[in-house]
């Protein structure tokens, strides 16, 4: 009776968007390093019969490190297995909920974004409509499709003229990465107010394409029940729910670095483009993928620059050397504003193997010649639980990376 009792409240965890918010008291974060195969199976074991742990990134090869969060009734065992396997592990968090409860500063009344706070979807998207009524000439929003929830799934394009060069945007299509889609608001509306000429060049000069919220139901869910929720929200079984929409995409799918396993945090879903959000946003590229120069999405955490490909056995693209020139100077200009130090590079080389991601799909199918993965702040004090007093520093040291990263580009011809 115990056993089917827990396993119908797991249903109702996974499948309620109004159950109480999930609390993490005295949970613990762990880095932990996989160096042997022995390691990896004991890991990927583990995130199939997870009894109360969970996982930041799922176990997918050696010489990665992961995140493990371990409850309060598992810290003895979490030892013991670790010492079992010969295993380094680094004490991130002490106190998740801790950090949890520090990410937001107390609530108020606001007429619009400020940059202080993270903000609800239907925050968000008050915003990108007010701010499109205010500029009707220059900035015009799109509703590419729906949700499986039934949220709109929007998009916001800044032209000021005809002929420009093309960039995407897309953020918050892990639903835990609050930070995403806040620094991509952020960039928009310095686009629209600053009066720093480099930015109202790149406001002039280019036209921008905008997906702030590419998972909704996600991003929604988070706010609402579990904090730590990364994938979609449609049923996948009667336990399971949600789809990774970054390894959902249908270029090279469940080809490395993602999971067949429906219950695991990068399950690549049932089929390619299972997902209506991952269907809509391929669709939405389509349209304007002639018009694209650059394309970059926006994650957290571990402040890292990735180029493609990521998946199993990739060739390097043919313009690696200049896709990697680029990504030094944007890291050069991002840890000049406060000192943000960021690695870069192929993302299977210096983070691990990714399949059926929104990057590899743009530059694979499309021939997207630039596109990156931003990891944004920080390195895993607070992984992806990122203090809100942070947006604005993270945000102005992303904006003069990318100034820097499209004036190398066009110095390559790229623009």
């Amino acid at each position: 009776m115990w056993i089917k009792l827990t396993f119908l409240a797991l249903v109702a965890f996974a499948s309620s968007g109004s159950a109480e918010q999930a609390r993490f008291d005295n949970y613990r974060v762990y880095e932990v390093s996989i160096e042997t195969d022995r390691q990896l199976q004991a890991l990927q074991h583990l995130e199939l019969n997870p009894d109360g742990y969970s996982f930041w990134e799922s176990p997918v090869q050696t010489n990665m490190r992961l995140s493990m969060v371990v409850p309060p009734h598992k810290f003895a065992h979490f030892e013991e297995i670790m010492t079992a396997l010969e295993m380094k592990t680094r004490l991130q968090i002490e106190d998740f909920q801790k950090v949890i409860d520090n990410e937001r500063p107390a609530r108020r009344a606001r007429a619009t974004l400020d940059w202080t706070d993270y903000y609800t979807v239907e925050e968000i998207y008050a915003w990108m409509d007010q701010i499109v009524a205010q500029n009707p000439t220059i900035l015009s929003g799109t509703v590419y499709g729906k949700s499986f929830e039934g949220r709109d799934l929007k998009a916001i394009k800044l032209s000021q003229k005809a002929g420009n060069p093309g960039i995407f945007i897309e953020a918050n299509i892990h639903a835990r990465e609050w930070i995403s889609s806040a620094t991509a608001t952020w960039l928009l509306n310095e686009l629209l107010t600053s009066s720093n000429p480099a930015v109202q060049d790149l406001a002039q000069n280019y036209d921008w394409y905008f997906i702030m919220i590419a998972n909704p139901d996600g991003l929604a869910y988070t706010k609402t029940t579990n904090r730590q929720w990364r994938k979609t929200r449609q049923p996948v079984n009667d336990l399971c729910v949600g789809t990774d929409p970054n390894r959902n995409f249908d270029y090279f799918w469940m080809n490395g670095g993602a999971s067949s396993v429906p219950c695991s945090d990068t399950f690549a879903g049932l089929a390619p483009f299972s997902e209506p959000e991952t269907k809509a946003m391929a669709d939405y590229y389509a349209t304007i993928a002639n018009n694209l120069n650059i394309q970059f999405s926006f994650h957290s955490y571990g402040q890292y620059l990735l180029t493609p490909f990521g998946y199993s056995g990739a060739p390097l693209p043919s313009n690696n050397a200049d896709l990697q020139q680029i990504a030094a100077v944007t890291a050069a200009a991002i840890q000049a504003t406060y000192g943000t130090r960021y690695t870069y590079g192929n993302s299977a080389s210096v983070l691990y193997t990714t399949s059926g991601s929104t990057v590899d799909y743009f530059v694979g199918v499309h021939g997207t010649r630039l596109g990156y993965t931003f990891e944004f702040r920080d390195t895993g004090a607070t992984g992806f639980v990122l203090p809100a007093n942070q947006i604005i520093p993270n945000g102005q040291e992303t904006l003069n990376g990318i100034i820097a990263f499209v004036a190398e580009a066009k110095s390559l011809g790229y623009v």
